[in-house]
Parts: C-alpha cells; sequence; structure tokens
C-alpha cells in the first residue's frame, strides 16, 4: 500500500532489533509503528529536557527585586 509519508531506511543491533520485535509482537502492531513511536517518545523526551535546561535557567537569573507583581502585569 503506497504511502504519503516519507520513509527511512534504519540499521539496529540484534540485540535492539530483537527489543523491538518483541515489543511489536506483544502489542500486536507492526515493527515501523514501533520504531516510529520510540522515535517519537525520545524526541518529546530531548524536547522536555531542553525545556527543562531553559527553565533552570530562567529560575536561576529570577530576581524578585525586579519582578514585576501580578498586579503591575495586568494593570
Amino acid at each position: 500500500m503506497p504511502t504519503k509519508n516519507p520513509r527511512v531506511n534504519i540499521v539496529v543491533e540484534p540485540l535492539l532489533y530483537s527489543v523491538m520485535h518483541d515489543l511489536a509482537t506483544s502489542e500486536g502492531i507492526s515493527m515501523s509503528t514501533i520504531a516510529r513511536d520510540l522515535i517519537r517518545e525520545a524526541i518529546d523526551l530531548r524536547e522536555d529536557v531542553a525545556l527543562a535546561a531553559f527553565a533552570d535557567r530562567r529560575m536561576n537569573s529570577f530576581d524578585r527585586k525586579v519582578a514585576l507583581s501580578n498586579e503591575d502585569v495586568w494593570k
């Protein structure tokens, strides 16, 4: 069945292939779907790490003395 989505070919180690195969079999989905879902989860995790680092930098530079109060913001 043709697809409009781009395709990616990957090479994995035998152990990783075995784990992916077991996951796909136990969930009743294709290896391609497992690979896509795992890649999506990895990207989400990296995004979470980057946003947490950004939040830490913001928190470390926060100075209550110069911050606006809630009242000042909503005037």
